[in-house]
């Protein structure tokens, strides 16, 4: 069992918050805004949620004091964002991060599916790869070899840093691959200029009353 123990709101957020960081790290660090879209997004989630944005707050918050995520405030910007501390924290590397993520936003996982996953942030281009990171994971402590479903013959893994965020003894969707822009992913970016174009409209107005204008 790891040390680190989450709730079933912080496993998502912390997988979302690694998911993100490698594929769109131009959006990243995240707003509460987008960590909450990038939580209740429907692809790429088991299962899908409707966390409002206080609750995703208060996870974050949890995350923060797990030493798992951290606050960043940027210069020039009113609104706070956060990042994961996920591979300082935990001692993997992004292989194996890539991974966990997965584990923590969609539960219990054949290796071929984790693998179709997973591949998306960090190149896991053999299934030797794939076990290579799982023993990683296993060995400290963060995953768990399960039995294969009744009618199933593949061995499964799940994450074991919130065992009650899945059901064991049912299969998720259907792995596939998701688009290269999903939904989800274009709302949080629209968010992040909204939030910039506003910040700028501010700073033209008070620079436009200092000037008599």
């Amino acid at each position: 069992m790891a040390a680190t123990t989450l709730n079933s709101h912080e496993a998502r957020l912390l997988g979302v918050l690694i998911e993100k960081a490698f594929t769109v790290p131009d959006q990243y660090p995240m707003t509460l805004n987008s960590a909450t879209l990038g939580a209740n997004q429907k692809n790429n989630r088991w299962p899908v949620t409707d966390y409002s944005s206080a609750e995703v707050h208060v996870a974050l918050q949890g995350l923060v004091m797990k030493h798992l995520a951290g606050r960043v405030q940027e210069t020039g910007q009113r609104v706070e964002k956060y990042r994961h501390n996920a591979q300082n924290a935990l001692g993997v590397d992004d292989g194996a991060l890539a991974v966990l993520a997965e584990l923590l936003m969609r539960g219990p996982q054949q290796p071929g599916e984790l693998r179709t996953r997973a591949d998306r942030m960090v190149a896991l281009p053999t299934q030797e790869k794939l076990q290579e990171k799982l023993v990683r994971l296993m060995e400290k402590g963060y995953a768990r070899r399960i039995d294969p479903l009744p009618g199933e013959r593949a061995e499964r893994y799940v994450q074991t840093l919130c065992p009650d965020a899945h059901p064991l003894d049912v299969a998720g969707p259907v792995a596939s691959k998701p688009a290269a822009a999903p939904r989800a992913d274009l709302e949080a970016r629209v968010l992040t200029l909204e939030n910039e174009l506003k910040e700028l409209r501010e700073r033209f107005e008070a620079l436009s009353r200092s000037l008599g204008m």
